[in-house]
């Protein structure tokens, strides 16, 4: 089976933490052990996440704004221009592991995905591709440089993480700001450059806005269905039928706190399980119909580790067992296909600009 996992904040937790991702999981654990390392025990690297079965990432680059960043964190911007260049370090930090990992690669084309996926499916050693993902579109100094980071890579932009000069975030608690000039500017230069619109984190007023107005592709890479749990960082069922009517994906988090709304960090992680995951899955399916929206975001090492991450996960060495949870549910072999990471993978042959 060939998975997608839809968000990654792996260059970030190796130059924040200097983390070897080049290492397995558990060898990682081992080098960290007795000592506070990022958010918890590391849950992904680049040869557990091939060994897990997974072809696809969206590789994050996410830098923190400066009044949110916590104790010990290094990757944090005061201004645009500290935003772009610690944004670009990642990017080039994505472009080192695929020059000196043989078997990993950047896509940005479907040619490109289509050798990750036959390497997968012709006996060859199996490829993981990375596409570059920005969480927050501070480090784009302003709507015209756009062209540049594409050139390097980019080919998903989130428009907010938290506010930015082009979007209102989702986690503010004041009146909800919607796009901005720039933002609108920045989206009209998006679409004729062919990439993908990722509306998480977006306030619901900016994401309703980007939804209307965006003519590309639109995604939620990594949010789950606020029926479920009732605060503006997931989408509503309204949200999840726009984005499925503009053949758009949601991708699941499997964070604990984002799947049971009375969950606390602190609480045993055996209190969430991947019932919980299959819940917030199957909430999606049944409103739209079908399994063909909905995909994966785990967001796993994206601010929490290994002990607020659902009870059969440990790394994403078990994110095959979702897999078996969705079978033991009572869905078919391929809707749990689509669900792993087909629905990604046909979004992206339709999506990604040609080379």
């Amino acid at each position: 089976m060939f998975i997608v996992d839809a968000h990654l904040d792996l260059a970030y937790n190796a130059l924040n933490f200097g983390r070897d991702l080049r290492r397995p999981v558990a060898d990682l654990r081992q080098a960290e052990a007795g000592r506070q390392v990022g958010d918890g025990l590391i849950t992904a690297t680049f040869p557990s996440l091939r060994q897990a079965g997974v072809g696809l990432i969206f590789g994050t680059l996410f830098v923190t704004p400066y009044r949110k960043r916590q104790p010990g964190e290094k990757l944090v911007y005061r201004h645009a221009a500290e935003a772009h260049r610690l944004a670009m370090q990642q990017l080039d930090y994505y472009r080192r592991q695929a020059d000196e990992l043989d078997y990993l690669r950047l896509v940005g084309d479907p040619a490109g995905l289509e050798t990750i996926v036959h390497s997968h499916t012709n006996g060859e050693t199996p490829l993981l591709g990375i596409i570059p993902l920005m969480e927050g579109a501070d480090p784009i100094r302003e709507p015209e440089e756009l062209e540049l980071w594409y050139e390097q890579g980019l080919r998903i932009i989130g428009l907010a993480w938290d506010d930015t000069r082009y979007a209102g975030g989702a986690w503010q608690s004041g009146p909800s700001r919607g796009i901005s000039r720039n933002g609108y500017r920045l989206m009209e230069i998006m679409a004729d450059l062919g990439l993908i619109l990722d509306i998480t984190h977006l306030s619901e007023k900016a994401s309703y806005e980007a939804l209307e107005r965006y003519p590309g592709t639109v995604v939620a890479t990594h949010c789950n269905a606020r029926a479920l749990l009732p605060i503006e960082r997931h989408l509503n069922d309204q949200q999840i039928r726009l984005l499925a009517e503009r053949d758009g994906i949601t991708g699941i988090v499997l964070y604990n706190a984002f799947l049971k709304p009375t969950y606390h960090k602190g609480d045993p992680k055996e209190s969430v399980t991947l019932a919980d995951v299959v819940a917030h899955i199957d909430h999606i399916c049944q409103l739209l119909g079908d399994a063909t929206h909905v995909g994966i975001g785990s967001d796993f090492d994206g601010g929490f580790g290994a002990q607020h991450i659902p009870a059969g996960l440990d790394s994403v060495l078990d994110l095959p067992n979702l897999a078996t949870a969705l079978q033991d549910h009572g869905y078919t072999p391929a809707d749990i296909a689509n669900i792993m990471g087909q629905n990604w993978l046909n979004l992206l042959r339709r999506a990604l600009p040609a080379g």
